[in-house]
């Protein structure tokens, strides 16, 4: 049986790429394809796959600037040619799971997201000006159309939360066939005997929707210091807001992170994620986690056992969340307890199971 992995770029290191990851340890054999690969971003195991590309790849400044070209996105992925291949397994939060499967072959895709860029978050991207409604609206306005229709070229989808299971019910009109959270690596984020400090931990990518201005305007009356890590476009205007309790780490090797998992406080998730690998790497570690109570963190963070939930998106709601996991006592083992139940391992077993069973139901 001929495999295909098809997922929507290869430009870095992120979820989507750990999720590849332990796809490509099931099927080792199997060929890449994608819009656009950049050797040496992203991991060697998955360089170490035939790779396939679509015509995207030898567009002008497409390596710096891919997202320029998402109009074309769907006209890419459909170009790509997987003649011959029995099962495609497409891992998709853009357009991967529009690719056009051979006559008779089985489409798993598991779906990280619908398109966020056009659906929910369209503004969070292309904001709420006249260019966004002339220019950009339209352009989503056909994504949109297409990322519907597409779906229909999946034969069973996986959701990694039950919030990508609601989206993908409300924007496709399809049920999902399983949900299987996100792999986490458990054997790398692990307890130590270290005593835990007094600061507070934000790990995620510095783009609006993830709302750190939250975090930052939560701690602005509070004597803790807030750690940030990570990297993005809304770096300058979040500095610029933050006071002087508030520390940025930028990217930071994976080592740096475990020790800042290990000594925080807690983890703070201040937007809706969805699903959030963040929370349960801080919990491998145990440590607890203070998490905006919508999308993934109600699949992966337990109330008052593994960390706080709060419901109102504002400062106040945040602080007061903070108020109450800095007054629970937490079993560290218990955190990492609930945490091995999304391992690396346990990923596999899943999606091994549940495209076992759909091979032999399709007679492959």
């Amino acid at each position: 049986m001929r495999v295909a992995l098809v997922h929507d770029w290869l430009t870095g290191l992120r979820g989507g790429e750990k999720v590849l990851e332990c796809l490509i340890e099931l099927y080792p054999e199997a060929t890449l394809f994608t819009l656009l690969h950049i050797p040496g971003t992203t991991l060697e195991s998955i360089e170490s796959l035939p790779i396939r590309t679509a015509f995207t790849q030898n567009l002008p400044l497409v390596k710096t600037h891919y997202r320029w070209y998402l109009p074309i996105f769907p006209s890419a992925i459909e170009s790509l040619n997987l003649e011959g291949f029995d099962l495609v397994i497409s891992s998709s939060h853009c357009v991967a799971k529009g690719v056009r499967p051979p006559t008779g072959a089985l489409h798993v895709c598991y779906c990280h997201t619908p398109m966020r860029y056009v659906w929910d978050r369209f503004e969070d991207y292309f904001g709420t000006g006249m260019t966004a409604r002339i220019v950009y609206g339209p352009i989503a306005a056909r994504l949109r159309r297409w990322d519907v229709s597409s779906a229909a070229r999946v034969d069973h989808f996986i959701a990694n939360s039950n919030y990508v299971a609601e989206r993908i019910n409300r924007y496709y009109d399809r049920e999902v066939d399983c949900i299987i959270p996100a792999p986490v690596d458990t054997d790398f984020f692990t307890r130590s005997d270290v005593s835990r400090e007094s600061y507070y931990l934000v790990v995620s990518a510095l783009v609006p929707y993830k709302r750190i201005d939250l975090a930052i305007d939560a701690f602005r009356d509070r004597p803790e210091r807030l750690v940030i890590v990570g990297s993005g476009p809304s770096y300058e205007k979040l500095r610029a807001r933050a006071g002087t309790n508030v520390e940025f780490r930028g990217f930071i090797p994976n080592e740096e992170l475990l020790e800042l998992y290990r000594r925080c406080r807690a983890v703070v998730l201040p937007g809706v994620e969805d699903f959030g690998i963040v929370p349960l790497e801080a919990q491998a570690c145990g440590c607890p986690v203070v998490a905006f109570g919508k999308g993934g963190a109600r699949d992966t963070v337990r109330e008052n056992e593994t960390g706080v939930l709060f419901d109102e998106s504002t400062p106040s709601a945040l602080s007061s969340a903070i108020d109450k996991v800095s007054s629970l006592s937490f079993n560290e083992e218990s955190l990492r307890a609930w945490a091995l139940g999304f391992s690396r391992e346990k990923f596999r077993a899943r999606i091994r199971e549940f495209v076992r069973a759909r091979v032999e139901r399709t007679d492959l």
